[in-house]
């Protein structure tokens, strides 16, 4: 099973409130396919060990998507509920060095408990 690094959405994947994510790469998965959440999953100091955050996720759907296609359910799906789509937007943009324009993977999942 893969770790996928929640950095930015830790406390929102801890409290199983986050159901979709978007990516730049993961293209390789699946539905059904179970993937471990953790906090951090590179650039960790020597001696400093991966932290899972909760129990897996199992994928749902996935599919390429445009930044700014982004609905606001999906913004209250991605943990972020108070946001407007371009406030999300705009994040994702300032934290990747991207575009609105830019062609991320949409992964959509639950929770295997």
């Amino acid at each position: 099973m893969r770790n996928m690094s929640f950095a930015m959405t830790t406390e929102q994947v801890r409290l199983q409130a986050k159901t979709v994510t978007r990516r730049f790469g993961w293209w390789f998965l699946k539905a059904g396919d179970l993937v471990q959440p953790v906090e951090k999953g590179m650039g960790l100091q020597k001696g400093e060990k991966v932290k899972r955050i909760g129990v897996p996720i199992r994928i749902v759907s996935t599919r390429p998507e445009r930044l700014l296609e982004i609905t606001t359910e999906d913004c209250a799906r991605e943990g972020f509920p108070h946001f407007a789509t371009w406030q999300f937007v705009d994040m994702l943009c300032k934290h990747y060095k991207c575009t609105g324009t830019a062609i991320c993977n949409r992964i959509e999942f639950e929770y295997t408990n």
